[in-house]
């Protein structure tokens, strides 16, 4: 069956690659197929990865995050943080300027950070949204020339890789601009400007700062439709396509034109065991108590998930941090029903005449992640294995799914992907530093894990911090309020005539793109 599919796949793509005309690409030029447009490139507005990735190019940061998840030096050339860890003071590179031949200096920095958290923009992108309030961002301010500081609320661990993440401009140019022109047309501080952009169609960026990249030109086309970018790398017109569906990978690879890199990425999948006292009844009552949580670990198995329905031989995740920052020593656990039945009738929940020791409900999002609705059927498959009847209801994302998880009500089961970094295992469990905080979608309040906080704030050395991180893992991972699923894995077609290498953080990393024949 699966053979026939395959064949029938590569011939309906095979005629529409037929459609499509070949173009030659010029060996100055890099061509990438996204499945989406950037929506702006005002730096305090952008919120999504994929907007952010065309918008490194075109703005600098005083750090940058390479592909095994260092902390680096872009704009600034060295830092450090004062003794009660509430200022990083950096030193940036003298003699550099924006694309218009301003003045690059320490207070264009201070104006962007500043500019991004003023109130009276009301800017609600991610560095206001979420980098600012991650690392209690207060102030920055210009020392001299080559010298900012940048003030917090705190000593937080996490401050230094949040650098990465904040665009820098250059502050007459901005000031003399509307926030349309901001938007559409930015002034560069990064290597790249915006030499054109049809908007659903084409984004192009020209190099105008030698020493960064290997291509003078790299062209964004926005290909919405997975098939029609698939036709346009196959056809040759392309260099890089995104979001390639796991099961056109054999195809792809069997082309001779192209492959599939797939990487274990960092979105961390889960089914969230919801414990508001909302819901109510005998599911509501079974999923507060952590013995029936963890008692269904052993009744999913995962890696037959990863394997039949994304095409992916994943490793089952084993709490909130993305591997290698994840506790060395907890191993996934295992697909075994027989224990998972033991455990739930020690729990006291036997199966009854029907067979059933109780409903649930496990909700889920329709289209929102790779395979989602099939990985959330059978889950409830696999729950209803082992007795407890699950009710899958697969929703519409935006309208209707995401009201629910931002109000905390869905569930009792939901089906949910969270992002991470490869920077910080602190980055990734900061989605729950608080029981109020936004991303605890689950509701869950063990003290264990919430109270450790102001302790890992303060360790005094980094193997302190590390054996507090390691406890709190621990909690996550006998206790906690996910079933662990995995690593949402990312598949990239990349043509011949490049060598590219892709990364596990969802960042393109064009810097090291280069011609196959360099």
């Amino acid at each position: 069956m699966r053979r026939f599919e395959l064949l029938a796949t590569c011939a309906s793509l095979l005629a529409l690659t037929a459609t499509v005309q070949a173009q030659t690409i010029p060996d100055d030029t890099l061509v990438v197929g996204l499945s989406a447009d950037a929506s702006t490139f005002e730096p305090a507005e952008i919120r999504s990865l994929d907007n952010a990735n065309i918008a490194e190019m075109i703005y600098t940061s005083l750090t940058r995050i390479g592909g095994d998840g260092e902390i680096l030096p872009r704009l600034a050339t060295s830092w450090e943080v004062s003794e009660d860890g509430r200022t990083w003071t950096y030193r940036i590179l003298p003699d550099q300027t924006c694309a218009d031949n301003e003045p690059l200096t320490a207070d264009d920095v201070a104006y962007s950070w500043n500019r991004a958290a003023d109130p009276a923009n009301a800017f609600a992108g991610n560095t206001p949204g979420f980098v600012y309030t991650s690392m209690g961002f207060e102030r920055a301010e210009a020392l001299d020339d080559t010298t900012v500081a940048i003030h917090i609320r705190e000593r937080n661990p996490m401050a230094l890789g949040f650098s990465s993440q904040v665009f820098l401009h250059c502050r007459d140019s901005f000031e003399a601009m509307t926030g349309d022109e901001i938007a559409r047309s930015p002034v560069a501080s990064g290597p790249y400007r915006l030499a054109e952009w049809s908007p659903g169609s084409e984004l192009v960026l020209e190099r105008w700062r030698e020493g960064h990249g290997h291509f003078d030109r790299i062209r964004f086309r926005v290909i919405p439709e997975a098939s029609t970018r698939i036709a346009e790398l196959l056809a040759g017109n392309v260099d890089i396509i995104t979001n390639v569906l796991p099961d056109q990978s054999d195809m792809i690879n069997a082309s001779g034109i192209a492959e599939v890199q797939a990487v274990q990425g960092l979105r961390r999948m889960y089914i969230g065991f919801n414990q508001s006292p909302e819901f109510d009844g005998i599911s509501g009552t079974a999923i507060r108590d952590p013995d029936v949580r963890r008692a269904l670990q052993y009744a999913v198995d995962v890696p037959l998930i990863c394997s039949h329905l994304l095409n992916f031989d994943c490793k089952r995740a084993t709490g909130i941090v993305n591997p290698p920052n994840d506790h060395p020593d907890l191993d996934p656990y295992p697909y075994d029903p027989a224990l998972a039945e033991k455990l739930l009738d020690e729990a006291g929940y036997p199966r009854g005449e029907d067979g059933v020791r109780f409903d649930i409900v496990l909700q889920a999002p329709r289209g929102r992640y790779l395979n989602d609705a099939n990985v959330a059927l059978a889950v409830g498959a696999f729950l209803d294995d082992v007795g407890v009847a699950t009710e899958v209801e697969l929703m519409e994302w935006s309208s209707v799914y995401v009201p629910l998880i931002r109000q905390h009500r869905a569930g009792p089961l939901f089906f949910l992907g969270s992002g991470g970094a490869l920077w910080s295992p602190l980055y990734d469990m900061a989605a729950l530093a608080t029981v109020d905080s936004g991303p605890n979608y689950t509701n869950w309040a063990d003290p264990r894990w919430f109270e450790r906080w102001p302790d890992l704030m303060n360790a005094a050395t980094p193997e302190d911090q590390r054996a507090i991180i390691n406890q709190m893992l621990e909690v996550f991972y006998e206790d906690g309020p996910w079933l662990h699923m995995y690593y949402q894995p990312d598949f990239y077609g990349v043509g011949q005539r490049v060598d590219w290498t892709a990364r596990r953080d969802e960042r393109l990393g064009l810097w090291d793109a280069r011609l196959a024949s360099d």
